[in-house]
């Protein structure tokens, strides 16, 4: 059966309001996950992921910072996949996000994890995955089949599980994300047309937010790389002052992640240094009307530590129209599969 260009991106985003909404009625299963881990207290936390999940790992790490207190960090799976190291962990808990559950270098990561003491939860939409089976606990993301090769759904609903699991974690009773379904409807409404006529033929875009928004930055740009094929680059807020602003001028678009809350207000210093150097801004977030910009995308407020899930929505809309408007395919990106293995 013949598709339309971007047929199956387009619909994949339509289905997440349904999805997320759904995700907040099943809050007892992520709660159940999080009781163990509440039993367990760990030192501090790991998370390994590739891609997209990645950057919900990302966010994820601000979350167990700011709402439990706890360190966290980043795994390099290569540490044990390729060097063969074998680091101590009692006591640590490690969250491996994977949408396939398919990696081979997370299933290794994880199973060595387990092995030396760690306490191991797989986050995937893969419930009979292999890394499911290889941690201890596990967390269905529940988004449903991802036709598409560009991840949207898993990633919002990726996000929104690692919220669920550490918001109860802390003994939160998801109140915060009791509307966020409706919330999501409203994000997917945010006008994007004219930020995709106006930036069609751009060459090179970067993208920056602070905070729990640099998630947003880093998807954001690889959803533009991988379906319209544009040299995207993510940098926290803080990092492009600290060097690659001397790279900005008149032919540079800038998309920043301007939201309520403390990591949005952290964008008003960047901001202005980059409009100085004369890039062409879009702002996108709950507080665009706040900061000097050509384009905005305004999206409904949340409380600052959900605000991802809902801000990466118009984005995905975005980086859709964008391929489509420079004649591209973001069902089939050239040279990209929907499941990377790496080792």
């Amino acid at each position: 059966m013949m598709t339309s260009p971007g047929q199956h991106m387009a619909a994949e985003i339509a289905e997440q309001p349904a999805v997320l909404a759904g995700q907040v009625a099943r809050r007892a299963e992520f709660a159940e996950v999080a009781r163990v881990i509440a039993q367990r207290p760990p030192r501090f936390a790991l998370l390994a992921a590739r891609g997209s999940s990645d950057h919900a790992a990302l966010y994820a790490k601000y979350l167990i910072e700011v709402l439990l207190g706890l360190p966290a960090g980043l795994v390099s799976p290569s540490t044990v996949t390729l060097y063969g190291a074998r680091p101590d962990l009692r006591d640590v808990l490690l969250i491996s996000v994977s949408q396939s559950g398919g990696s081979p270098d997370l299933l290794e990561f994880t199973e060595t994890a387990r092995e030396r003491g760690a306490l191991t939860v797989a986050v995937t939409n893969t419930p009979d995955s292999a890394l499911n089976k290889a941690a201890e606990l596990a967390v269905d993301i529940g988004a449903g089949a991802e036709v598409a090769v560009a991840a949207t759904k898993t990633y919002s609903a990726t996000l929104l599980a690692l919220y669920l699991l550490i918001d109860a974690v802390r003994g939160g009773d998801a109140s915060a994300a009791a509307n966020l379904g409706e919330l999501a409807a409203q994000a997917l409404e945010a006008p994007v047309q004219r930020a995709i006529d106006r930036y069609r033929f751009v060459d090179r875009i970067i993208t920056t937010g602070r905070g729990y928004s640099y998630a947003t930055a880093l998807e954001t740009a690889l959803k533009l790389a991988e379906t319209s094929y544009l040299a995207a680059r993510a940098y926290s807020g803080a990092d492009l002052l600290h060097g690659p602003v001397a790279a900005i001028d008149e032919e540079t678009a800038v998309l920043a992640v301007t939201g309520a809350g403390r990591g949005g207000a952290a964008m008003h210093d960047v901001l202005k240094a980059v409009t100085e150097r004369g890039a062409d801004v879009l702002a996108l977030g709950s507080s665009t009307e706040d900061v000097p910009a050509a384009v905005r995308i305004p999206i409904p407020e949340v409380a600052e530590e959900l605000a991802p899930v809902l801000e990466v929505l118009p984005a995905q809309r975005l980086a859709l129209g964008l391929a489509l408007a420079r004649g591209g395919n973001p069902d089939n990106p050239r040279g990209l599969l929907k499941v990377t293995k790496t080792r």
